[in-house]
């Protein structure tokens, strides 16, 4: 269910116009199933060996949504995750607490699955941030709603997408955009669609933390809504 309990006023904002977006990815309630992935310290059939092979994490994933039966696996917005722990790209300096708090909502699936523009929009800005757990290739889309600008993040997604895509370009709603990314292109992760809201960009470009420190929760909450007032997507899983 769509957090309703942090409502600022672009939340306000989203969840009015919530019937009006086109979905992020093909979803079909009827005949789709969605499985809650859970990537805190809570699942422990999820070993550090599996988190730090990409391959064996990929096949975790594969095996999770067969067993289900489910098209995708959804989940992490607000979610304290271990599996940041493969990668140094999440770490401060010595003795800082490490960023481990999930900002967005990731929704895995099969290399190469479309993903759309839910609204009309810009290209904000691309880039392929090439770190080993990193986003990979990149895309932030500037909208404005209701005479409120925000932007969306699609982060794991394929390099041939931002190749094609550049800052002042037009989306329209039901743009196929994005495609998830193989790991060599997506920060070496199982394909997924990281996919994010942002009020304030910071002045940062083709990037913005998609995990925070825990300390720093409230501050980087308020500023990146809960995704599924606009994928609408919680109110399947079953």
């Amino acid at each position: 269910m769509w957090n309703e309990q942090r409502m600022n006023p672009l939340s306000t904002i989203l969840y009015r116009n919530r019937e009006s977006f086109h979905p992020v990815v093909a979803f079909n309630p009827a005949t789709d199933k969605l499985l809650p992935l859970d990537f805190t310290a809570a699942n422990t059939t999820l070993t550090a060996e599996i988190i730090n092979d990409t391959s064996r994490f990929g096949q975790y994933i594969q095996q999770q949504l067969q067993i289900a039966g489910a098209r995708y696996g959804i989940g992490g917005y607000d979610e304290h995750r271990t599996i940041y722990n493969r990668s140094t790209v999440f770490d401060g300096k010595p003795g800082e607490e490490p960023r481990r708090l999930h900002l967005g909502i990731d929704i895995w699936g099969a290399a190469g699955t479309p993903a759309y523009a839910f609204m009309g929009g810009m290209v904000h800005s691309v880039a392929f941030n090439d770190q080993f757990g990193d986003y990979g290739a990149t895309m932030v889309l500037l909208h404005q709603l209701d005479g409120m600008p925000f932007y969306t993040l699609y982060g794991h997604i394929s390099l041939a997408d931002i190749q094609g895509m550049s800052a002042g370009q037009y989306v329209i709603r039901g743009q196929e955009i994005a495609h998830f990314g193989q790991p060599h292109e997506n920060g070496q992760w199982p394909p997924h669609l990281h996919f994010q809201v942002i009020i304030n960009m910071e002045l940062k470009q083709g990037d913005y933390p998609g995990v925070c420190k825990y300390s720093e929760r409230e501050k980087y909450l308020d500023n990146c809504p809960d995704p599924d007032a606009i994928l609408h997507l919680n109110r399947y899983i079953r």
